[in-house]
């Protein structure tokens, strides 16, 4: 056996399944593996900036109790697994912020469900994640703490709004973390940081102790170099939980056993993968494409066989999501007043200007615009004419999927038209920060499943993610296909230099 401080330094990299074998053997101890990543944090993160909050302390408690579970014989996939949680997940004793100066002083006196869940099962947090404010952007400049960078280039902006998650886990800073997916807010991350990122079905995974932002569309999801990691940690963060009525009560299931290889044959024949037109006409950067076509050529490869399907309507996901986003946001941060918990101006005359000042204050710019805009189109007078007409359109999206999933298992595309941008880029064009989401949103608007893995790099050398999307519950579909693909390529293998 080697030493331990040399085993270690052999972990960083490792997949979820090599860290519970080397757990397990002992080569390793939970407490090393925590003080490992928690170093490489020390060190990689005031660049990154992929953190709000490390909690070395609470780390290393749950690593000591972790290792005694597994001397016990008492340890499950994850127990002494190290992961990072997105910053709108509450956390009993630690800050959550949502990256926003308005809950720059909260620290939550309960856990989310998920957080509960995979403290049941082990798991050690190392901290809470950067992310764009309450969950707002798509590339996590709208953080009150500032924004994280990409691994791959650190002039270029993660993707959001899960970025701080996204990048965490691209530069092995943790090797799984926890997200949320509003409009694409895993997937985009996953794609521009070249790692693994899976959105499940809505309701799949409680949004209890999630702060949230569109109550309709956020989901729950998780980071990881591969589908079998993502597969570990989704199989631990589902469940039904009665505090939250959009919650689903299902049977669990066992997604990483749904990885195995079939017996003998093309691991995936038999499987139709439908490509919407509407994916592959113009809009779509070169590098992106290419990189999309030879993942489609080794599905094909494999096994797969690929039919062309359409969603007439999925021009209409980003009007329609920026209608009813923004009016659900509203809503939800109607509750941030200085009353109770979050910032309160130190200056007021009366409650009405309390409410006021300490909402400007608090709130930055992107938020501001969303509130703006949702309080607009739920005014009287305007909403007929623009909530429930994005309703509407909601339901004719949803309908076109169901209609292609008849033709077709899983739906492919690329996540995004193109790859990270430079930070400050998209700064006075929010329009087109939003058209970056234009592959991912309507899978929200529908409530389906959706996973995102890389697939190449374009010419930059940057990475370039391909997205699949299945129907109602079919997630173990989803990363079956995923696992089968990187069991074929490497490029989920493939390291920014940090990680190397």
């Amino acid at each position: 056996m080697p030493p331990a401080s040399t085993a270690a330094h052999t972990m960083i990299n490792a997949s979820l399944v090599e860290l519970r074998r080397a757990l397990d053997a002992r080569q390793i101890s939970s407490v090393e593996l925590a003080t490992l990543f928690l170093n490489r944090i020390a060190a990689l993160d005031p660049q990154l900036n992929a953190f709000i909050t490390v909690d070395r302390d609470g780390a290393l408690a749950a690593a000591r109790v972790a290792d005694a579970r597994i001397a016990a014989g008492e340890g499950g996939p994850l127990t002494g697994i190290p992961l990072a949680h997105k910053d709108l997940f509450c956390t009993e004793g630690v800050l959550t912020t949502c990256a926003s100066r308005m809950l720059s002083n909260f620290v939550s006196p309960y856990d989310a469900h998920v957080v509960s869940l995979l403290k049941e099962a082990g798991a050690v947090s190392l901290g809470k994640t950067n992310m764009d404010e309450f969950a707002m952007g798509s590339s996590n400049e709208s953080s009150f703490y500032g924004p994280t960078k990409n691994p791959w280039d650190i002039t270029r902006v993660p993707g959001g709004s899960s970025g701080g998650s996204a990048a965490a886990v691209a530069a092995r800073l943790a090797p799984i973390a926890t997200g949320s997916d509003t409009g694409g807010s895993v997937r985009q991350p996953a794609a521009f940081c070249g790692i693994t990122g899976i959105k499940p079905t809505y309701g799949l995974v409680s949004r209890y102790g999630m702060v949230a932002f569109a109550s309709s569309l956020d989901q729950g999801g998780a980071f990881g170099a591969s589908a079998e990691d993502c597969a570990l940690l989704l199989g631990a963060m589902t469940g039904f939980d009665a505090r939250d009525s959009t919650s689903l009560e299902r049977p669990a299931e066992d997604y990483a056993a749904a990885l195995a290889a079939p017996a003998a044959g093309k691991p995936l024949e038999g499987l139709r993968i439908g490509l919407p037109r509407e994916f592959f006409a113009e809009g779509m950067a070169d590098g992106v494409r290419a990189a999309v076509e030879a993942a489609l050529a080794q599905y094909r490869a494999l096994g797969a066989s690929t039919v062309e399907v359409s969603l007439p309507n999925a021009k209409l996901a980003i009007p329609a999501y920026y209608v009813i986003a923004p009016a659900e946001c509203s809503s939800n941060l109607s509750r941030f007043d200085g009353v109770r918990y979050g910032h309160r101006a130190a200056e007021y005359t009366d409650l009405a200007d309390m409410y006021g000042r300490s909402r400007a204050e608090g709130f930055g710019e992107e938020v501001k615009r969303r509130i703006l805009i949702g309080t607009y189109v739920l005014s009287h007078g305007y909403y007929d004419a623009y909530y429930l007409q994005a309703q509407r359109l909601r339901r004719l999206i949803a309908e076109d999927f169901k209609a292609a999933l008849t033709q077709c298992d899983v739906i492919a595309g690329p996540t995004t038209p193109g790859t990270a941008w430079t930070l400050g880029a998209m700064a006075d064009d929010p329009v087109q920060m939003y058209l970056s989401d234009i592959y991912t949103i309507a899978v929200n608007l529908a409530g389906l499943p959706g996973i995102s893995h890389p697939c190449g790099f374009d010419a930059a050398g940057l990475p370039v993610g391909l997205q699949l999307v299945g129907d109602y519950f079919a997630e173990g579909r989803l990363l079956a296909t995923t696992h089968h693909f990187q069991q074929a390529t490497d490029w989920h293998q493939r390291r920014p230099e940090c990680a190397r």
